[in-house]
């Protein structure tokens, strides 16, 4: 039998330990489809999205929580289209995925041809790290391999091009006169950390604060040790940008949480307060929720050069690996004994964890949505794997959700972008399927994307070593976030007809696709649906009915945003009355909270 070009590039894939491409089919793949035909083991394993973009986003599901190399595949023109907002996200985020990309057949391209696209241009921005078409066999393993090292050295996604008849050609035998590219196998990636007179500078920078904060982001994830030494000896809380949120678990008293507008109000009142200020492994960009420019001292540690000194006039700017960098930073600090800042650090986070409480008990109609949040963090298993959408769902996934020490979880932290959660939850299970995986989604992003994507779940659960999978959808009837941006930022009241979503019940529709589904209608379903999802042996659906007039309040409204606000509902928004309402009694119960404590 004739080894191809679609055959060699499974072949390469295997010897570079990829276990899973995401994809759909299409004539522009078919090469590569056959080969995977040919192939009695499926390896790797080509597991089938119901869209382009949700096979990229699974892609980029799996790179996260994994570590490893995000691959995912379609054919040309409209699938390589529906890549672009997956592959985005991949760059935003700075996650390695691969796309296999199909094309037109070599001979037809330049003649306007069926689907045929310029993919080169198309590409050369979100895939910018390289993109490359293969046109004859020999360019092979050199592209693909070199795709893989640079998406894995830059975590960022690439792109190879291979067009319909070269899949299909021969690929030559490696004695062969005319013979390929040579190509390897594997990298040995370099451990960077700055130069001893650096790190000495950032040592006299952080021993001289007496009111020292740490913000963290996905890059210290690996440094979580490190992380909590320094924030013992220099007295410091930690506060966690929205992709860092399982860097350190909350369970810890000196962990703040999530900051900036998602953020809790401890986080914001340490980094306001603060008089020292190290960031490490993130790109934080909200300034406001940052210490003033003439407030703090500052040293940032990050591993990408390009994305350091950024955000913040810091002091002492540190190229380098986190957890490399931390260790040796360690030994230059000294032990700060005045112990009444981190006192009142952890004063504040166990008081914060109160309110948490009590807000969720206010009462809505027909559920409050931080209820649902406050219930899960109590049941969460610790190696759970959590995803999130884009929406409200995401300001109550950073507030109200308690990771544990082996808790992981992630969503579309840059280009925020709707429609991720569940194409993300089984990424994650594509890698760790022995891992529980939670998906919190808005009734806005289910409908968007995620009720075609459970029918991927439908598929490919009974594979899974662990069955548990659970999708909460937090069922408002309205795309809930844009209607708060709407009354906050732009003084406008919501507007029904483009806000207000079509009605479903999620819970049937998982019952008819042969998911368990569990309909919440008031508070007092909500324990108890909780604890059938997790003892249920196959995936579950839990269709919470929540209350959209339940405000997201931030840490610290600015005089601006209540203005707007105000004028909105002044302006004859249709649920004034219940805004004010619960907006009263949510802060009520955090004002109570806070003199009880």
């Amino acid at each position: 039998m004739t080894f191809t070009v679609a055959d060699h590039i499974l072949a390469r894939l295997r010897e570079w330990e990829v276990d899973t491409v995401f994809g759909y089919p299409g004539e522009g793949i078919n090469g590569l489809l056959a080969a995977w035909q040919r192939d009695t083991k499926n390896a790797p394993r080509f597991v089938q999205a119901r869209h382009e973009e949700m096979a990229a986003f699974a892609a980029v599901g799996y790179a996260k929580f994994s570590g490893r190399v995000g691959v995912c595949a379609s054919t040309s023109g409209p699938g390589a289209i529906h890549l672009l907002n997956g592959l985005y996200d991949a760059k935003m985020d700075h996650v390695p995925v691969v796309a296999i990309i199909g094309q037109t057949e070599r001979g037809a391209m330049g003649g306007t041809y069926q689907q045929e696209i310029d993919l080169p241009n198309l590409f050369k921005d979100v895939a910018g790290a390289y993109v490359h078409t293969v046109t004859v066999p020999e360019q092979l393993p050199n592209v693909l391999d070199r795709a893989i090292r640079t998406a894995v050295t830059r975590c960022a996604p690439t792109a190879v091009i291979i067009p319909q008849d070269v899949q299909e050609l021969r690929f030559p035998g490696p004695n062969e006169t005319f013979r390929p590219s040579p190509s390897s196998v594997g990298i040995e990636r370099p451990v960077a950390v700055p130069d001893t007179d650096a790190l000495g500078r950032a040592a006299e920078v952080l021993n001289a604060g007496h009111k020292v904060a740490i913000l963290v982001g996905q890059g210290a994830r690996d440094a979580a040790p490190e992380v909590a030494q320094v924030a013992e000896l220099t007295g410091a809380g930690v506060a966690k940008a929205l992709l860092g949120k399982d860097v350190l678990p909350d369970t810890l008293p000196f962990v703040t949480g999530a900051t900036g507008l998602l953020g809790t109000r401890p986080s914001y009142e340490m980094i306001r307060d603060c008089d020292t200020l190290l960031a490490v492994g993130t790109s934080f960009p909200y300034a406001k929720f940052l210490p003033g420019i003439e407030q703090a001292r500052g040293v940032q540690i990050d591993i990408d050069g390009g994305m350091i000194g950024m955000r913040y006039p810091f002091e002492v700017n540190l190229v380098g690996d986190a957890k490399a960098t931390l260790r040796l930073l360690i030994p230059l600090l000294e032990n700060n004994r005045n112990r009444s800042w981190r006192d009142k650090i952890e004063a504040n986070v166990a008081q914060w964890w109160n309110v948490i409480e009590q807000q969720s008990t206010v009462s809505a109609k027909p559920t409050n949505p931080m209820r649902t949040f406050v219930e899960a963090s109590k049941r969460l298993p610790d190696d759970a794997i959590v995803t999130c959408d884009s929406g409200s769902a995401a300001t109550w996934y950073a507030r109200h959700l308690k990771f544990g020490e082996h808790t992981r979880g992630s969503l579309s932290g840059t280009l925020a972008s709707m429609g991720c959660g569940v194409p993300y939850g089984i990424g994650a299970k594509a890698a760790f399927p022995e891992r529980p995986v939670w998906c919190f989604v808005g009734d806005g992003a289910m409908q968007m994307n995620g009720l075609a994507e459970l029918l991927t779940v439908g598929r490919y659960w009974r594979e899974w070593d662990n069955p548990h999978f659970v999708v909460v959808v937090l069922n408002n009837g309205e795309l809930n976030q844009v209607s708060w941006e709407m009354r906050a930022m732009a003084g406008s009241p919501m507007f029904p007809e483009s806000q207000t979503l079509p009605q479903l019940n999620y819970a049937r529709f998982a019952h008819d696709i042969g998911m368990v589904g569990l309909e919440v209608g008031s508070p007092e379903d909500i324990p108890g649906a909780w604890d059938a999802a997790v003892a249920a042996e196959q995936p579950v659906v839990m269709d919470v009915h929540c209350d959209p007039n339940v405000p997201p309040i931030p840490p610290a409204a600015s005089f601006e945003q209540i203005k707007s606000t105000t004028a909105a509902l002044l302006k004859g928004d249709d649920n004034a009355w219940e805004v004010l309402k619960e907006g009263v009694m949510t802060k009520m119960k955090e004002m109570a909270t806070r003199r009880r404590d």
